[in-house]
């Protein structure tokens, strides 16, 4: 990649004429196409806030795509979101496509093809987020890709008023603040592709949702002995948001961190009333079920039965044996006086 024109103003920020460059190395390797040999006439502009980048992109007649090529060149693991200032933009990814008209939003994922064009004088601003800050499954980033956004209400009316002061403020934010900017911006974003999915789902028929969360427990229950399982984890298994995993679970009585709490201690329950040669010690059992601390286990077991570890096993042991000693009486009183004794007379003999 060339060199870039222009001397940046401060270390966390750039300016070059040389726009497919410039895109290529603040947003995503790109190529850029044009009707003439010569490149776009136009500016590109890097601000930093944080770990989230602003690249703003002004120019006449640009058209800007990337590839499986360019992919493998930088996979970028980054979303932008496009903000059209001024100007229709046409934006193509995921076989979707959108005109995204002066004030209007899009979404971008930098790891999959997409193109950027525009026939005309339009400027537009790229905010750069990495994936892994926003903690989204990549299945619902492609439900909500290329789709023009306009800001009526919620996230989508909220985040130009954020993303406009930015940009006029950018250049004299202090570091410190505008790493500050960069987390809410973050916040924005994951909260909008939410939004978006959560319009989605709620047009999801009752019975769907019913069997939805069916599946999901069921799904707990193969995955209890996970330490790791969450309700992050359930999400993105089961391709929704955590937001409305949690909306599915408010008809259910229990939350999803409870029910995984309750179904974990009685299956240790359970498993330490067995009554065998050898029993496990509590602290396997314990760890068996995905618990990693035994004093939190300890706690748990003992909110759920009201007695902690060591005496439900005592508790179960008594009630077993009880049990035992009931039914052996049982069975003594309906053989009778002679046969109840004869027993112990074959058993003599044997010996």
């Amino acid at each position: 990649m060339s060199a870039l024109p222009g001397t940046p103003a401060s270390p966390g920020t750039g300016t070059s004429t040389d726009v497919g460059a410039a895109v290529s190395r603040w947003l995503a390797p790109v190529l850029e196409h044009t009707r003439q040999d010569a490149p776009a006439s136009g500016s590109v502009t890097l601000h930093h806030f944080g770990y989230v980048r602003l690249v703003a992109c002004e120019a006449v007649e640009l058209r800007l795509s990337r590839g499986p090529r360019s992919i493998a060149q930088d996979a970028s693991e980054a979303v932008a979101l496009l903000v059209a200032r001024n100007g229709t933009v046409r934006l193509a990814q995921d076989g979707r496509g959108a005109h995204v008209e002066s004030g209007q939003l899009a979404l971008i994922d930098l790891r999959r093809p997409f193109s950027v064009e525009h026939r005309d004088h339009a400027r537009m601003l790229f905010f750069r987020v990495p994936v892994h800050a926003l903690h989204i499954p990549s299945a619902l980033l492609r439900s909500v890709t290329a789709r023009a956004l306009t800001p009526k209400g919620g996230v989508a009316a909220l985040l130009p008023l954020v993303l406009r002061h930015l940009e006029e403020s950018a250049a004299r934010t202090p570091p410190a603040v505008a790493e500050g900017f960069g987390g809410i911006v973050t916040e924005l974003v994951a909260a909008l592709v939410d939004e978006l999915t959560e319009e989605a789902e709620a047009e999801t028929p009752r019975t769907g949702r019913h069997e939805l969360v069916v599946t999901i427990r069921r799904y707990i229950d193969r995955h209890l002995d996970d330490p790791e399982l969450s309700a992050e984890r359930i999400a993105g298994a089961h391709l929704i948001s955590v937001r409305y995993l949690h909306r599915l679970f408010e008809g259910e009585g229990v939350t999803v961190g409870r029910l995984i709490l309750r179904r974990r201690v009685e299956e240790c329950a359970r498993e330490l009333a067995r009554r065998g040669r050898v029993s496990p010690s509590i602290s396997v059992v314990a760890a068996r079920w995905g618990f990693r601390n035994a004093a939190h286990f300890s706690r748990a077991f003992k909110a759920v039965h009201g007695h902690s570890p060591q005496q439900w096993r005592r508790l179960a042991g008594t009630s077993a044996a009880d049990t035992t000693a009931t039914a052996d009486g049982d069975a003594a009183r309906e053989c009778g006086p002679d046969r109840a004794i004869a027993a112990p007379a074959r058993s003599s003999r044997a010996s």
